[in-house]
């Protein structure tokens, strides 16, 4: 069976440094820190003081009150970005099979403000179970896509994957394959995300995973740094149009990449952490090139996992240099985590725009906050530090990785590479 070519005809994005797809990329050739103190709450008992939150967002722009109160924030923002990539792929709903049109989301933890809402509103009655009728619709990890597949009358495979950071690149991977496979014309894919809440912030400050500078949060994130302390919490979404290639031609649809690879793996070590020698993550992008049909010498760009954590960064690293070999010091490696935070089920998704845009724009976004060299960290690699870098980038991988063990890497092409 011959496979269908899958390329990329629509970008949505909510971030911390951006409201929308040219705002995200400004922001990001630029070196712009999303980072600052938490406004959600008050923090003054927790560890970690500040996160990647969305700024100037207004519910009531997109909703209207009565629709707003039924969704929980990581539902709005995925139906923010997939309104905007469908409006930038130009589809005609009325000229399209809705049948073969679907929704693959991610989500690494769905609605937990809701659910720590609710549970708090319980335990301070009077232990009468009054619940919200809106509690678990609002807060399953599966409602996003579902609504936004009822916004649009889509009525092919529209599902949830959870697997923690992965999960949006998971939900590519399965996009991807669903239409070279023959099932479906379009879908749309992507992940959000909305853990900045107080259940969200002391579960990680328990487990020592965020990163405590108070005192200078705009540079707390700083991927591949020898004085790197954890990572940061981020919010947001990213949504991209995965459609068969004929049919997009046919439509004359923008094409922004085609998406040529897909690789998953599992650590088998830890629930946590990395294995030390990045034996899961050298496998995933094996097996990601391996599916793609390409060598290892044709890719020309990384944004990595890059999470700002001392074990990750260095056990990725390691692993890019065993699978890359000499070429490994030829490609432009990056963080885009050093900008956003970390989106958590939602990160692979935006990492993978950027990566995109990266190839329309011939420009790598810097590592920012970069400033002491970690001797555990091979000097040869180009970690594209502090500054965005020219450069024609043809071939661009991006990876996402989640506790569990969870290992995603996905490829896309330039197509007229």
């Amino acid at each position: 069976m011959e496979l269908k070519r899958v390329v990329v005809t629509g970008l949505g994005a909510l971030t911390p440094i951006g409201n929308n797809i040219q705002e995200y990329w400004d922001a990001l050739k630029s070196g712009k820190s999303g980072c600052a103190p938490i406004t959600y709450f008050d923090t003054e008992k927790f560890k970690t003081k500040f996160a990647c939150e969305i700024k100037d967002y207004d519910p009531l722009q997109h909703f209207d009150r009565k629709e707003a109160r039924k969704l929980d924030r990581f539902a709005q923002y995925a139906m923010v970005s997939s309104d905007e990539a469908i409006r930038d792929a130009a589809i005609d709903m009325d000229a399209i099979d809705k049948f073969r049109v679907g929704v693959i989301w991610g989500a690494g933890i769905g609605g937990i403000e809701t659910f720590q809402n609710e549970v708090i509103n319980f335990s301070e009655g009077d232990g009468t179970p009054r619940f919200n009728p809106f509690f678990i619709p609002k807060m399953i990890a599966d409602i996003a896509p579902g609504n936004i597949s009822i916004k649009h009358g889509f009525m092919g495979p529209n599902y949830t994957t959870v697997s923690a950071c992965a999960s949006s690149a998971n939900a590519m991977i399965d996009a991807l394959n669903y239409i070279r496979l023959g099932h479906c014309d379009i879908i749309v894919t992507g992940g959000s995300e909305a853990a900045i809440t107080m259940a969200g912030l002391g579960g990680f400050n328990a487990m020592h995973a965020l990163s405590t500078r108070n005192e200078s949060p705009e540079s707390a994130s700083r991927p591949f740094d020898a004085t790197r302390d954890g990572f940061i919490l981020g919010e947001g979404a990213g949504a991209l149009i995965l459609e068969d290639y004929d049919h997009a031609k046919a439509r004359g649809a923008k094409i922004y990449a085609e998406v040529i690879g897909g690789g998953m793996s599992s650590d088998a070590y830890h629930m946590t952490a990395p294995h030390p020698e990045g034996i899961g993550v050298e496998r995933v992008m094996h097996n990601c090139l391996n599916d793609a049909g390409i060598d290892a010498g044709e890719v020309d760009a990384i944004n990595t996992h890059g999470t700002s954590t001392p074990l990750g960064d260095v056990a990725e690293l390691k692993a890019i240099s065993k699978v890359f070999g000499a070429h490994a010091n030829k490609i432009n490696i990056n963080s885009t985590k050093s900008m956003t935070g970390h989106l958590l089920g939602a990160a692979g998704a935006i990492e993978a725009i950027a990566s995109i845009l990266s190839m329309q724009h011939s420009l790598v976004p810097p590592t920012i906050n970069h400033t002491t060299v970690d001797p555990n960290i091979d000097p040869s690699l180009n970690l594209t530090l502090n500054k965005a870098q020219k450069r024609q980038v043809n071939v661009a991988m991006s990876n996402t990785f989640g506790f569990g063990g969870h290992n995603a890497c996905v490829l896309f092409r330039k197509l007229d590479a």
